[in-house]
């Protein structure tokens, strides 16, 4: 007789142990979520991870006005215009720029610290980014994996893989695909933040999805997030489970595992526009060389890449960790992704518009609005935005979930789901707009399950001067600049904006549905929502930030939320920013460009 619990038993216990995490790390008016309660300075995590015996290989340092050029920040999200760059050190280069490098360096008095264009909570920082190359014609890079060390812009060689397993593992996708992959250093957040600290991980890697997608597509490249993979073979593919490797060090947790490529190769029809190269039959037809990209990885071929020779162990990031958070540890094995899901996506038949007519683009380029981005720390309680810019930042955010997945516009097209995250919108200072509370449901055809989630007796009004097919609705008309205050921890930054948000998901159903691997998901996707929005902003002529620190509960009771048929997980809010002038703000690289 086996001794081994039943499946279901196994998956309860998960499930259980992720919702006693998520309700055990919530806020409270009277009482906040577990941590040190004091910033151990002498122990601050190192912010870069490097491996000790690796070879770094340095990536050119590109001018903005050098190629591969940005294209207009507007041509981002529509589907044509951008053209197509092969794989070259400068486009990698040019990729790890945009998506996790740094940005600038402040300086107050002595002290020194960089910023990035991937957001963090509390500019920690616990995202690694990882690079699986094939044998690439015009890149002088040996098949591999490989670690981006963003304070050196380089990229460490951690494994030499052999071309052919290489190839075969990557023979399902379009050509010269490649892998992009994500790991999170827990420790650098729960540092600071203690308990709370999976949640905010998990928020950063949504940033970093989005982060990667939207540099991948000023290149002209597409993405898909392989998240049909089970856990395991991605801790495999990057390393993260050789203990030999890290030793004392800091772990890192395996997170997830994307597929890039440079071409658009699409079912039926050949497209007048098709990105760096047709596919072309033997007798010259154009035609579709394949029609559908898997959501996974042969975990059998994996096994054979990983067996190259590994080079490199990992610095220890702190000396000392004073208090150990054994809730992390635990909420993270319980929502570690044991199952692998074959499902594939359809290549569309014809790379569309993301939307009936194009949206106004902005005077910019991409590259200038990604490498300005930054987190507000103050609001001046008076800048406001016009309706017509809280609309477009709207549209923005909305996945059109009913399209198939790759038909979506980007960034959404990276995100194998339906939407299961919606806006609570507290509006103080939106011209042409009355100040009050209104919902966003993202997903249109969910709006009758947002709402019987929410308190029956509101009256939901199509918000005044909302564009056709935005389900954007007013709740509450008045003042609720103290509110928002109130439930993000008493923090101006809530009022002072032009509007605040709360992301508040489908919660229990989903987790009970899928299983408790569904956890972390729901927190890429508020980060990913939150990337967006970080763009827009800078893009308007405003600044935004990401609010980690909220009462849960009282959020909820705003709405009439009860139980956990829906969470908030991440708050947002956009205004004009207060500057600090006390801070002095160096170039991203001069130290390198000394060097070099």
């Amino acid at each position: 007789m086996s001794l081994e619990p039943p499946l279901r038993t196994v998956q309860d216990d998960h499930l259980s142990r992720v919702i006693h995490y998520h309700v055990r790390t919530k806020h409270h008016f009277n009482r906040y979520a577990r941590s040190s309660g004091y910033l151990d300075w002498a122990n601050q995590p190192d912010p870069f991870r490097r491996f000790d015996g690796t070879q770094l290989i340095a990536l050119p340092l590109l001018k903005p006005d050098e190629e591969p050029l940005s294209p207009a920040y507007g041509a981002l999200y529509e589907r044509i215009g951008i053209p197509c760059q092969p794989v070259s050190l400068k486009a990698l280069s040019r990729f790890f720029e945009f998506a996790l490098a740094l940005s600038a360096w402040k300086k107050a008095g002595e002290s020194e610290w960089a910023l990035r264009m991937n957001p963090s909570s509390g500019n920690l920082h616990p995202t690694e980014g990882y690079l699986v190359l094939p044998q690439l014609e015009g890149l002088d890079l040996a098949p591999g994996l490989y670690h981006y060390a963003p304070k050196e812009h380089g990229l460490e060689r951690r494994a030499e893989f052999k071309a052919d397993p290489v190839a075969r593992l990557l023979a399902a996708f379009p050509p010269d695909a490649f892998l992009v992959g994500l790991t999170s250093v827990h420790w650098r957040e729960a540092w600071k933040y203690g308990e709370r600290a999976f949640r905010y991980c998990n928020h950063d890697v949504g940033h970093a999805i989005g982060a990667v997608r939207i540099a991948a597509a000023t290149l002209g490249w597409n993405m898909v997030l392989l998240d049909g993979m089970d856990q395991d073979t991605v801790a495999m593919l990057f390393g993260t489970n050789r203990t030999e490797d890290f030793g004392e060090a800091e772990p890192e947790h395996p997170d997830c595992v994307a597929v890039i490529w440079p071409t658009q190769p699409v079912r039926g029809e050949a497209l007048g526009v098709r990105g760096c190269e047709e596919v072309t039959g033997e007798g010259g037809e154009v035609t579709g060389n394949i029609g559908e990209v898997p959501l996974c990885l042969d975990a059998a071929i994996v096994k054979e890449v990983i067996a190259g020779t590994w080079h490199g162990k990992a610095n220890r990031l702190s000396s000392e960790h004073g208090v150990h958070w054994d809730i992390i540890d635990d909420v993270a094995e319980a929502s570690w992704k044991r199952i692998c899901d074959v499902r594939r996506v359809p290549l569309p038949s014809a790379w569309l518009t993301p939307h009936a007519s194009p949206l106004t683009s902005h005077g910019f380029s991409a590259g200038q609005i990604i490498r300005q981005r930054r987190s507000a720390v103050s609001f001046d309680g008076k800048t406001s935005i016009s309706a017509g810019t809280f609309f477009h930042m709207l549209q923005r955010v909305m996945p059109l979930g009913e399209r198939l997945q790759l038909e979506r516009p980007m960034p959404w097209d990276v995100w194998p789901y339906d939407p299961a995250i919606h806006l609570l919108i507290f509006v103080h200072r939106v011209e042409g707009l009355a100040a009050g509370l209104y919902v966003l449901v993202r997903d249109r055809r969910k709006l009758s399950l947002v709402q019987q989630a929410m308190n029956s007796e509101q009256t939901w009004i199509i918000a005044p001067g909302c564009p056709v097919g935005l389900p954007l609705y007013r709740l509450q008309e008045g003042d609720a600049r103290k509110l928002a205050v109130q439930v993000s921890c008493h923090q101006d930054i809530a009022g002072d904006s032009a509007f605040s948000c709360g992301m508040v998901a489908e919660f229990e159903g989903p987790l009970r549905e899928r299983g408790a691997w569904w956890y972390p998901r729901l927190f890429w996707e508020a980060g990913l929502l939150g990337q967006v929005l970080y763009l827009e902003a800078e893009a308007a002529g405003v600044r935004a930030t990401g609010i980690g620190c909220f009462f849960d509960d009282p959020v909820h009771e705003i709405v009439g939320i009860q139980g956990l048929a829906m969470q908030s997980l991440y708050h947002f809010t956009i205004g004009g920013p207060v500057e600090d002038h006390r801070l002095q703000t160096l170039p991203p690289y001069g130290h390198l460009l000394r060097e070099r």
